[in-house]
């Protein structure tokens, strides 16, 4: 069928026609491809109509099979299922939507399904399903949780997945693989039945229209850029038919979004920089790029860090009071809305935010974003910039300010990666056995399941294409008679088959319960934070809280309190008149360097004392004191710099590969020269090198360097050098988590992190000790080695290093590349920020003068 000669062409072309617009080339491909009843992947620049491309296609195509009906109210069915990473994008998604519906006077109901939708609403839908639902990974698993959940998609066409880019390559992303192969397999066994009614009217010889048919249903993915887009849609796609599968398309739009990347350089470029400080000392030059914008999003790393800004920016520009607010994850949900709301509406001047506005949010009037600080990735990077100029055509304009003077480095390695298109691949997750765990569970509270058929189901996923009979089996044996090691324990048997071979849980306290704890992210224990005097703040973890004393301030929600008692799992709070507070942190706050832009900041440094941009000029007397005391190194050269001091014996590496890999890095090489003499080290790391600090001198030199750094048996060393039974028993606890073999509690019941880590460890003993084999031991070890310890990141890291120039210096003091890792490493001495500060301060100025 050609897409310009249907309907619901003519009519969406009419209403773009009303409002001085009309579809882009690829907005028209993905158009046909579903008028076709193809399945595929839309690829396009962020702000560049995405959504569009595949909402509008679906509204063509109800059209087409409705032309003189499809502004009629009726109940239609659901039509599209709309899957979302995230709540926020929900709401917004859900206006724009409906803005078209009312424009195109059809009758079609919006419906959202996450965490927020209240239970009235959820029942509504249940009932009668709206023809667009929006729903997060684990709403649509309480759905499949439901009985007669295959009704709800009887009339489904299409199946959008959108920021798959986001999904891939972690736990959700398998989430939701799996509720695609169950979604295509109901939407197969509908058709069948369809079919057969359909001879049976024949039969009969009555009209065909009278049955309701089962159409086919495709599925889309929606994408930003990504680095393996091919093996992003081979992942997503996975469980479709064959023939749909071979005739699936990769619709690429083919427009470049312009960037304007600024850099915010400080007045003076210290010579001997540190991480952190110099941030929050240029906020003085963030005022006059928000007075000059329209909106402003402001982007930082942290959520204690967001705080400070905050604050930051009220104390030197009150005239921002009311103009500027505060939004990031622990933060009530009411007030989160309130900012979105107030930055749709232009009542905002400047949002202080995280990766909580990271995705598609269409904030129209936010003109400008500035990130501070490294984002650490160039997807990252290009996702945020994104925010501003989010309309086809505009130009994105990120202003980057450094927390530190080397990460202009990194400033100018960002442009490069924009202009060379280099963006990081999302690789995708194999053999989440927990994941799966949960998901059997899930259906055996609903519909139930044969085990035949889930086996092929599941094994059409990219995620468990590789299972075998043996681990499937084990699976099943864990449900229902809770494996070798805990088949004592009834607890355990949560999963009954029946004498139709259909597994199920009839125990309805095990169905609440895993009701309750569907999903893949595993927090720390969080409390809520209320006032005194009544009103909800938000979620702090439980370990920060834990630190303080009555009467101690701390700043949350753009707030100074002070902490009157703790009362179960809630902190009571009242507003401090204290000017000093403690910041608030939050686990996992510290991103790592990522493999693409590690390899461009290497290749960046090969112009640092020949400059060809403002970032790098602005360094040039740092890298010539930096050559004239050691050595600058190149993108083919691995430098090593031996130094001592009144502390002890340095050894600096800088591989450039970012702070995880370094952290597995800095623990084997640690290892191995210890394998030479006895020796104990101290290890520092940051994103650009690490740290060996000792009382001896460490014996490293031009006749054994290389051999430290062989990929010869790497895994026995990694396991040697590290705690890899502690790290798999940390992992170990998500794990059982997700595969509820523990469970977190009831709302409202405390849920302290220690005895979750406890009943955790428990398990992994009695694991390790009675069933050493347990598929989800060894998934714990896995991940510890794949994810936490990124053994092939690492085997490449060395095998590059293998091929490199090994450049051994030995500096009389300091270098400016050396300062930040041994400054980091201060942290080791337990000092208050203050005296912290005082100290570096002070090695400056020594080493200045």
């Amino acid at each position: 069928m050609k897409l310009k000669s249907t309907k619901g062409y003519s009519v969406i072309s009419q209403w773009l026609a009303s409002k001085s617009m009309q579809a882009f080339r690829f907005q028209e491909e993905t158009w046909q491809h579903i008028v076709n009843g193809k399945s595929g992947l839309v690829n396009a620049p962020t702000g560049c109509g995405k959504t569009f491309s595949v909402f509008l296609g679906s509204i063509i195509q109800f059209i087409n099979n409705n032309p003189d009906s499809y502004q009629t109210k009726k109940n239609n069915g659901l039509q599209l299922l709309w899957i979302t990473p995230l709540r926020a994008l929900a709401k917004d998604i859900g206006r724009a939507m409906e803005d078209v519906i009312a424009e195109l006077n059809m009758q079609w109901q919006i419906g959202i399904r996450n965490g927020d939708t209240d239970i009235n609403e959820r029942q509504k839908q249940t009932r009668n399903m709206p023809e667009v639902l929006i729903i997060t990974p684990e709403s649509l698993m309480l759905l499949l949780a439901q009985k007669n959940y295959p009704n709800f998609f009887k009339s489904l066409r299409i199946i959008a997945v959108d920021e798959w880019h986001e999904l891939l390559g972690s736990k959700r992303g398998v989430q939701v693989e799996l509720a695609i192969s169950r979604l295509m397999n109901v939407n197969l066994q509908l058709s069948i039945l369809n079919e057969e009614e359909k001879s049976k009217v024949k039969s009969k010889n009555s009209k065909l229209s009278t049955v309701n048919y089962q159409p086919s249903t495709s599925l889309w993915g929606i994408s930003a850029t990504i680095g393996n887009l091919d093996e992003a849609e081979e992942v997503l796609l996975s469980s479709l038919p064959n023939q749909q599968k071979m005739e699936a398309e990769v619709v690429k739009a083919k427009m470049d979004k312009r960037i304007e990347v600024l850099s915010v350089l400080p007045d003076e470029i210290e010579k001997y920089p540190w991480a952190g400080h110099l941030g929050i000392k240029l906020a003085e030059k963030v005022v006059p790029i928000v007075e000059q914008s329209n909106t402003t999003l402001i982007f930082i790393n942290t959520r204690s860090m967001s705080e400070l800004w905050y604050q930051t920016l009220l104390n030197i520009a009150p005239q921002f009071a009311g103009a500027i607010a505060l939004h990031h994850g622990s933060i009530e949900y009411e007030l989160r809305i309130w900012v979105e709301e107030a930055l749709h509406a232009q009542k905002l001047k400047a949002v202080v935010c995280t990766a909580s506005l990271d995705l598609g949010v269409d904030f129209r009037p936010v003109d400008t974003v500035i990130q501070v600080g490294s984002p650490k990735g160039v997807a990252r990077f290009l996702q945020r910039a994104g925010r501003s100029g989010h309309a086809p055509g505009d130009i994105s304009k990120v202003y980057f300010l450094p927390t530190h003077s080397l990460e202009l480095v990194e400033a100018a390695a960002l442009k490069t990666a924009i202009d060379e298109h280099t963006i990081e691949s999302k690789q995708p997750m194999l053999l989440c056995f927990d994941v799966l765990m949960q998901y059997l569970c899930t259906l055996a509270i609903g519909e139930g399941f044969k085990q035949e058929e889930v086996f092929e189901e599941i094994k059409s996923t990219y995620c468990f294409c590789d299972i075998n009979i043996d681990e499937w089996n084990e699976l099943l044996q864990q449900i229902t008679g809770g494996g070798r090691a805990l088949e004592n324990y009834d607890e355990y048997k949560k999963v009954e088959v029946d004498e139709k071979g259909i597994y199920r849980i009839r125990n309805r306290r095990i169905a609440m319960r895993h009701r309750m704890q569907i999903g893949t992210i595993v927090s720390d224990a969080m409390m809520k934070v209320k006032m005194m005097s009544g009103g909800y703040i938000g979620m702090i973890e439980e370990w920060f809280l834990s630190r303080l004393e009555p009467g101690d301030a701390f700043t949350f929600a753009g707030r100074n309190l002070e902490l009157v008692m703790i009362k179960e799992m809630t902190a009571y709070v009242k507003n401090s008149p204290k000017k000093k507070s403690k910041i608030p942190s939050w686990m996992g706050g510290r991103m790592s360097l990522t493999a693409n832009l590690g390899m461009i900041l290497r290749r960046t440094f090969n112009k640092s004392l020949k400059p060809d941009s403002i970032e790098l000029k602005a360094l040039l007397p740092l890298f010539k004191l930096q050559q004239q005391l050691s050595h600058i190194p190149q993108s083919d050269e691995l430098l090593i710099e031996q130094i001592e001091g009144k502390d002890g014996f340095h050894l600096l590496v800088y591989p450039f590969e970012g702070r995880q890999i370094h952290e597995a890095m800095s623990s084997i090489l640690a290892y191995r020269i210890s394998q030479i003499t006895p020796i104990t080290f101290s290890i520092a790391m940051n994103d650009y090198g690490f740290e060996l600090l000792s009382d001896q001198p460490v014996p490293v030199d031009d006749t054994n360097v290389r051999e430290l750094f062989t990929t010869d048996n790497l895994i026995n060393d990694i396991q040697r050098s590290v705690n890899s039974v502690e790290m798999a028993s940390r992992k170990f606890r998500d794990i059982a988590v997700i595969g509820g073999l523990i469970f977190t509690g009831y709302p409202g019941e405390p849920k302290k992190a220690k005895h979750l880590q406890a009943s955790a460890s428990l398990l992994f003993k009695v694991f390790s000790e009675y069933d050493p084999n347990n598929i989800l031991l060894r998934q714990a070890y896995n991940e510890v080695f794949e994810q936490q310890m990124e053994e092939v990141r690492l085997r490449t890291a060395l095998e590059r290093i293998q091929n490199n120039d090994i450049i051994l210096k030995f500096p009389q003091r300091l270098t400016p590349l050396s300062f930040p890792i041994i400054v980091d490493g201060l942290s080791r001495y337990n000092l208050s920020s203050e005296k912290f500060e005082d100290r570096v301060r002070k090695m400056q100025n020594q080493l200045e003068n």
